[in-house]
């Protein structure tokens, strides 16, 4: 035997020596705090899994249980109400998954250093409704509390209040930091009812926050509530102290915040799928808007021709809006009397583009170059004086403008030489 060969069998023998003499180092799970009894005083439940420990609180609710001025029950009528429609929507739920609405309370609000200290889910099981909220131990138990979402077992719909740009984000975060532990976390559908509020009530209300959604459109007023900037320094405090008189005050906050978003999501339906619901002329029109940005130009017609037929002449931006879709459908000279009111009825930037359409319209498609001249010409003395407009959006325009001056010029009056006026 050559002296390589030796070498190799006595590696060989080294690494099965090595892998028998070295016991595999087993995870230590964290002992439970010192607090654990005030706690469970308070009215919390211990948990236990193989990362550790973490502490629970459930409620449940009766289907008849009111939030404001909604009642939960609607629910079911709601997803009833989105399998009816069939409609492709951010707003529509996967069938086929466990929706769950989902809040968190962190120790900040970005940073590697951010924590989630709360984590509340609601969930319709048959004629119940049930709140779980999940509280952190300490540091320690981290793996624990993550694991105990059970967000890693099956695939969910979760319902939240800007939870794509905040909570989920941050769940994934801190999921990756134990990511040598936990099993992987699933990707889940999401449903963000901050991204429904802006495009259902933009114009109608100044802010978004959702204590102001909650008084302004669910009719419920928070009674004691502690402000959510404060639940850092309330968890903490807890946490050093074992006090948790003030941290069930976050976590009945929670609860608000995520029986909002029920009822927020049964009124948001209510308002996108119910024809017979009248709502303001601005919130009819943004509605009417999302769905022809969603591509869903028969139902956002149907929207705009009820407020047409509810509100005139009085609310010129729905007809702006409907005169797309018939322009779209071929309709010209349908959407040439839609376009021609709200040029009269608008300002800014989309009276500049109802004239520029008109233009267009009797143009190319009614082949009427001398009122075509007109609505260009009566874009540009709006360019010049309204002061409203950017300065990039009033040159872009100029120019096309221009440009289609000259040649409704040469049309109308061909072999003459023609200039800007």
């Amino acid at each position: 035997m050559s002296y390589e060969q030796k070498l190799m069998q006595m590696k060989k023998l080294l690494k099965k020596t090595d892998a028998k003499s070295t016991p595999k180092q087993k995870t230590s799970i964290a002992p439970p705090p010192a607090y654990e009894k005030q706690w469970l005083a308070a009215g919390l439940t211990k948990e236990e899994n193989k990362y550790g420990i973490v502490y629970k609180r459930i409620v449940d609710y009766d289907v008849h249980h009111l939030h404001g001025e909604i009642i939960l029950s609607g629910l079911k009528k709601t997803i009833d109400d989105w399998k009816e429609a069939a409609e492709t929507h951010p707003l529509s739920p996967d069938f086929s998954q466990t929706l769950l609405f989902f809040d968190t309370e962190t120790t900040g609000l970005k940073g590697a250093g951010t924590v989630i200290f709360l984590m509340g889910f609601i969930e319709q099981t048959g004629d119940s409704f049930k709140l779980t909220q999940y509280v952190l131990p300490g540091p320690d138990h981290e793996a624990a509390f993550l694991f105990a979402s059970g967000l890693w077992e099956k695939p969910a719909t979760l319902v939240t209040y800007n939870g794509k740009s905040f909570d989920v984000p941050q769940l994934e975060s801190r999921w990756t930091m134990h990511r040598a532990q936990l099993p992987p976390l699933l990707k889940h559908a999401q449903i963000d009812l901050l991204h429904s509020a802006r495009r259902i009530w933009k114009e109608e209300l100044e802010t978004f926050k959702l204590p102001v959604i909650e008084e302004e459109k669910l009719g419920f007023f928070r009674d004691g509530d502690i402000p959510g900037f404060m639940a850092p320094i309330i968890y903490q405090d807890a946490v050093k102290s074992g006090n948790p008189e003030l941290l069930m005050k976050i976590l009945d906050h929670n609860e608000w915040d995520i029986l909002s978003l029920v009822a927020l999501y049964i009124k948001s339906t209510d308002i996108l799928l119910k024809m017979d619901v009248k709502e303001s002329a601005i919130i009819q029109t943004n509605i009417g808007k999302w769905y022809a940005d969603l591509k869903s130009y028969d139902r956002s017609k149907i929207v705009f021709e009820n407020t047409i037929a509810q509100f005139g002449t009085n609310h010129p931006a729905a007809h702006f809006h409907l005169a797309f879709i018939l322009k779209r459908n071929r309709y010209d000279n349908e959407a040439v009397t839609s376009f021609k009111i709200a040029s009269e009825g608008l300002i800014g930037r989309e009276r500049i583009i109802a004239l520029e359409e008109l233009a267009k319209l009797y143009e190319h498609k009614l082949k009427d170059f001398k009122l075509a001249l007109t609505y260009t010409k009566a874009a540009k003395r709006f360019l010049k004086y309204d002061f409203d407009l950017s300065e990039r959006f009033r040159l872009r325009m100029g120019n096309h403008f221009a440009m289609r001056e000259i040649r409704l010029q040469k049309k109308l009056f061909p072999g003459q030489a023609h200039k800007v006026t």
